[in-house]
């Protein structure tokens, strides 16, 4: 019978350190204490059952917010009775207002999918009312359109990272000949950044104001020059296709000039998958569906943890215990990473790999 700081411990090496489960059990077998992986793979799922209203909980909260950045990314799954993989999906929904000094703390849910489309968006982000932060990823504007009941009252802003990392492509496969439009795009797009540097954690209304007097006439000439050099170009090339990409968006876009709180890119949440693809990538795969979705679970609340500064492996120990022990229903936001009983003993969030 293990403790529930061992079953801690056994959970923070997996999904925060992204040391699979034979490892672990290799680990422990060098100390003489021999403990089968399927033992220690039950202890996971029990704790992620455990720990499941926590989850629900978080994503409630993330969903009050009035802006959240969202992202899938794939991850492998064996596909039981035919010896393969199959491609699922984590999605994400991120909150990180500390660039504006927002007052929520920061927080991310993952969930899995079986794929990428609308559907599973849908699912996810039921009921939200806020602007989601997104690529150009087009499932997220199917959501927003949709008439059914279930679809979002949600705005759209877009990130310049998507679009800048298509010049910089464009720019790397003309070496060493010259690409002067995306050489140019990507000056330009500089200055938008180098804007944002300078108002990164003033208040939301002082990044609008700074915004508004510095960034918006840089946006303003950025938009007629790519109106002007599109017409110059072979339609079907690359760099025509990264701007009509940017043309179609600019709403989207330039939506970060008029509100304080958006950030002018997805890179949190980008952050934020890392640790799924590190561990798809030391684990292979997941066992199921279900052990894909504990996964989601318990990469939630520790990723959550990491945002805060908060040991996750001192937080699941203590959590554990007080939830095997009958904590009550209506007192879970007092588990949450962020409460005042773990934010004390709190560390710099930077420092949290």
């Amino acid at each position: 019978m293990p403790t529930e700081r061992l079953v801690a411990q056994v959970i923070d090496a997996k999904y925060h350190w992204h040391l699979p489960l034979y490892r672990q059990a290799q680990m422990l077998a060098t100390h003489g204490i021999a403990i089968d992986r399927s033992t220690l793979a039950f202890w996971v799922r029990y704790a992620a059952q455990e720990l499941k209203p926590l989850w629900h909980r978080l994503r409630e909260l993330l969903l009050a917010s009035s802006k959240l950045c969202v992202d899938e990314t794939p991850a492998p799954v064996l596909d039981p009775g035919r010896g393969r993989t199959k491609t699922g999906y984590f999605w994400a929904l991120s909150r990180d207002d500390r660039p504006w000094a927002g007052p929520d703390p920061p927080g991310v849910v993952y969930a899995y999918a079986p794929g990428r489309g609308a559907v599973h968006g849908l699912r996810l982000l039921e009921g939200y009312r806020g602007i989601i932060h997104c690529d150009g990823y087009e499932a997220y504007e199917t959501m927003t359109r949709e008439t059914r009941s279930d679809a979002l009252s949600a705005t759209l802003a877009f990130c310049w990272s998507h679009l800048r990392r298509q010049f910089v492509k464009i720019e790397r496969e003309a070496s060493p000949a010259p690409a002067p439009v995306a050489r140019e795009a990507l000056e330009r797009i500089a200055q938008l950044y180098a804007v944002e540097k300078v108002l990164r954690g003033r208040s939301d209304a002082e990044r609008r104001a700074g915004r508004q007097a510095h960034a918006r006439p840089l946006a303003a000439a950025l938009k007629q020059w790519f109106e002007a050099q599109f017409d110059h170009l072979a339609q079907k090339s690359d760099t025509a296709k990264a701007l009509r990409y940017a043309l179609r968006h600019w709403d989207g876009l330039t939506l970060y000039l008029d509100d304080g709180r958006i950030e002018m890119d997805t890179n949190a949440v980008e952050r934020a998958m890392r640790p799924i693809k590190l561990n798809a990538k030391n684990s292979l795969f997941a066992g199921c569906d279900e052990g894909a979705e504990n996964w989601a679970v318990l990469a939630s609340l520790i990723e959550t943890c990491k945002l805060n500064g908060v040991s996750a492996e001192r937080w699941l120990s203590d959590v554990l215990a007080k939830l095997v022990n009958g904590w009550p229903a209506s007192q879970l936001d007092e588990l949450l990473p962020w409460a005042s009983t773990y934010m004390m003993h709190a560390h710099d969030p930077r420092l949290a790999a």
